[in-house]
């Protein structure tokens, strides 16, 4: 299967490339994505057919159907990773937490949060690339707090590759803060950006594509990538497990094979909505996509409204930090599947240089045929991590917003299956405040230890080693000096 440009082409790069290709280089004309060429279907007797498969043998079928130019061996040898989680049967366990409403527990891996879904074979597919094309790679990678220590994680120390992650300082937990600091791989670099998590990812775009900085790179014969879901790579990996969340459903006889079902979704970087927008689009029996935001909720305008803004915003740092996002990348591959490369480049062109676009009648009717969208804010979240612990089930802030889609965007009574994107010991403080209801300054370690000792929670090793880690990266600088600290990286 071959993938094209989002934007059109610019003839200056090939009219299609292969996966490999787009992976390897995913910056494609105009400053747009690259995207499947078609997607494959499958239907039910694809789910039928993959009833009593294991998570690992669902996502080789899946990847399989995609054509992806990469051997099997390869394939295999990325998706033994998910053998490195909690549970390697079962990565990401669908568990039911009200007779309609299941939670499908993406934060199993090493770094406790969703992004390891995607990025542990993601990672381990591009250093094989590299390491066959004998070519020495720079990852980027921006991060609202979880895509860099997922990143981190699977590149640290792998051959032909280098990698430099943005996170906003400040902006993160000190979990996640310290997921990065600490780690010890030589090819890695961890920079802190005095601005928000769209500083960063501007300044990964903006890299992506920078002639200045590509010339620069090729001087030491370094080719550039990146680990944010602009990557094909990562969204791939991502439309799997909402495919096993259908078959759990099924093989857990909540519903019978053709019954359609609600996912929630917590907005952050629209990936995993798209994601699920693309097991829909498969085939799968999907009723709807309900976008749960914080705050931040320029989603929820967009589909509810049909208009894009960002004139005049100013992110709003919020208890659910790696949902603070105003421009969510993933958005433009929705805007090609409907509406084409013509319309797409000229929604992204005016929401680059008028801060926002709007949409016809006819186009936000599509939009809203797909999605729904509602916003809650940090006191609702607070209330939701209470009310659910009281009844025995532990989640962090970003669940909690799913519970508001939950209770008001549901039209029919279908089973919904929300997606948990980080464990709780991320955000601890947080959730410590909302189960004592106060708003007290806790120390991460101090909440951890509070939360398990009261509530028979267990904290994963890997999280409790952070407190004695030594921390590696204390760079903090201005956006405007990003290019120059990373040519010293990699010089």
């Amino acid at each position: 299967m071959n993938f094209i440009e989002t934007r059109g082409n610019d003839t200056k790069n090939l009219q299609e490339v292969s996966f490999s290709q787009a992976i390897l280089n995913p910056s494609a004309s105009f400053g747009g994505l690259y995207v499947p060429k078609e997607l494959p279907q499958l239907g039910l007797e694809f789910v039928k057919a993959h009833l009593n498969s294991s998570y690992k043998e669902l996502a080789f079928a899946l990847l399989k159907k995609f054509e992806i130019d990469i051997d099997d061996g390869e394939i295999h040898k990325a998706l033994d990773l998910y053998d490195n989680f909690d549970n390697p049967k079962d990565p990401c366990p669908v568990v039911k937490v009200k007779e309609d409403l299941f939670v499908q527990e993406q934060y199993h891996g090493p770094t406790r949060a969703f992004k390891d879904m995607a990025l542990q074979p993601f990672g381990s597919l591009l250093s094989s690339l590299a390491k066959k094309n004998n070519e020495h790679y720079l990852i980027l990678a921006a991060t609202s707090g979880d895509t860099g220590p997922a990143a981190l994680n699977t590149f640290k120390n792998k051959e032909g590759i280098q990698v430099a992650c943005m996170y906003p300082s400040g902006g993160t937990s000190d979990v996640q803060r310290l997921q990065m600091v600490c780690e010890d791989g030589a090819n890695l670099k961890v920079i802190g950006i005095n601005g928000n998590f769209d500083d960063a990812q501007a300044a990964l775009k903006n890299l992506l594509a920078s002639s200045t900085f590509k010339n620069e790179l090729h001087k030491h014969n370094i080719k550039l990538s990146a680990a944010n879901s602009v990557n094909f790579g990562r969204i791939i990996f991502q439309i799997i497990y909402h495919i096993h969340s259908y078959i759990e459903l099924v093989k857990q006889n909540e519903i019978s094979l053709g019954d359609a079902i609600y996912l929630i979704v917590p907005s952050g970087n629209f990936g995993n909505a798209l994601g699920g927008y693309y097991a829909m689009k498969m085939g799968i029996p999907i009723e709807k996509i309900l976008i749960a935001s914080n705050e931040n909720n320029i989603l929820t305008q967009w589909i509810n409204d049909g208009v894009y803004d960002i004139r005049g915003k100013e992110l709003i740092l919020t208890k659910s930090p790696a949902m603070d996002i105003l421009k969510s990348s993933n958005i433009e591959r929705v805007l090609f599947d409907l509406f084409g490369a013509e319309r797409t480049k000229e929604l992204m062109e005016n929401l680059h240089e008028k801060q926002y676009f709007t949409l016809s009648t006819c186009e936000k009717e599509q939009i809203q045929a797909i999605f729904s969208a509602i916003y809650s804010d940090d006191a609702y979240g607070s209330s939701k991590i209470k009310e659910f612990l009281d009844e025995g089930y532990l989640m962090d802030p970003h669940t909690a917003t799913c519970l508001k889609a939950y209770e008001n965007l549901k039209e029919k009574p279908l089973k919904t299956v929300m997606y948990s994107t980080a464990e709780w010991t991320k955000f601890s403080p947080t959730v410590l405040n909302a189960l004592n209801e106060t708003n007290i300054s806790y120390a991460d370690k101090e909440a951890l230890e509070t939360i398990a000792q009261k509530n028979n929670a267990k904290i994963p090793e890997s999280v409790q080693a952070l407190f004695s880690a030594n921390v590696i990266h204390d760079t903090i600088i201005d956006k405007e000096d990003i290019e120059k600290e990373i040519i010293n990286f990699i010089q």
